[in-house]
């Protein structure tokens, strides 16, 4: 079971950390939400899954310009092929 930014992993092992944070923020982020854990964990699984997203669109971007090339090249041939000195 992985966390997810709708379900944090409260029943997933945990393990300490540590953060060097500005102090200040921390002491506003405090009065907000005593359980800066939790925040966090909530924040972490949010980023994760922003870039496990971007990752998959990219690779998916890289996938359609690969199709899209070798369809131009079964079509119109390699530019190379002409100039073959084989």
């Amino acid at each position: 079971m992985r966390a997810t930014a709708n379900q944090p992993a409260t029943t997933l092992k945990k393990r300490a950390v540590n953060l060097t944070l500005n102090g200040d923020l921390v002491e506003q982020a405090k009065t907000f939400n005593g359980n800066l854990s939790a925040t966090m964990e909530t924040l972490l699984a949010d980023y994760v899954a922003q870039q496990q997203q971007a990752r998959l669109s990219r690779q998916q971007m890289a996938d359609a310009s690969v199709e899209y090339w070798n369809e131009v090249l079964a079509a119109e041939g390699s530019f190379a092929d002409e100039h073959s000195t084989l």
